[in-house]
């Protein structure tokens, strides 16, 4: 039985909802990539020759997840290790296949969008980018003591 949620938890529930699809909803097609690896991509094509941990570090997840996601774009050809000292990692760039897969990750992406809101008005879309954004900027609570969590990243842009 689903109940009534209000304020603060009715947008908590939509956002839980929101990422749970983005994260394992339909798995991509053969070739496509994963919203994590699109995610790496994205970050890796706009920070060429950047690292590892710099996406671990930007993305706030632990290098072992960075690292899973980068072999499998290594493995697919998307992207590829320069030479480097290992202690640092290896600088990653994107491939020309990784760009054409990005460029068509984006535009799936951004048709899932249209299809979504098709049915608003300007307005209403308009209104609900402009939400989007004020609620992304807005202030945090401090998951803890130590950790401050900027409201701007490297990792900001408008792919995943």
């Amino acid at each position: 039985m689903q109940h009534e949620l209000g304020g603060a938890a009715a947008v908590h529930e939509e956002i839980v909802h929101l990422v749970r699809e983005l994260m394992t909803g339909d798995r991509p097609n053969e070739g496509t990539p994963t919203f994590a690896q699109h995610s790496v991509l994205s970050f890796i094509a706009r920070n060429a020759g950047c690292r590892a941990t710099q996406i671990a570090d930007t993305f706030g997840v632990h290098r072992s997840t960075v690292s899973r996601q980068v072999r499998v774009c290594v493995e697919s050809g998307w992207i590829r290790a320069e030479s480097g000292p290992v202690r640092n990692g290896h600088p990653l760039c994107i491939t020309d296949m990784g760009e054409s897969v990005l460029a068509e990750a984006d535009r799936l992406r951004r048709a899932e969008v249209e299809a979504r809101t098709r049915s608003w008005s300007d307005d209403e879309v308009a209104d609900f980018a402009r939400l989007l954004h004020r609620f992304r900027l807005s202030p945090t609570a401090p998951r803890s003591t130590t950790t401050s969590h900027p409201t701007e990243t490297v990792g900001d842009d408008s792919r995943a």
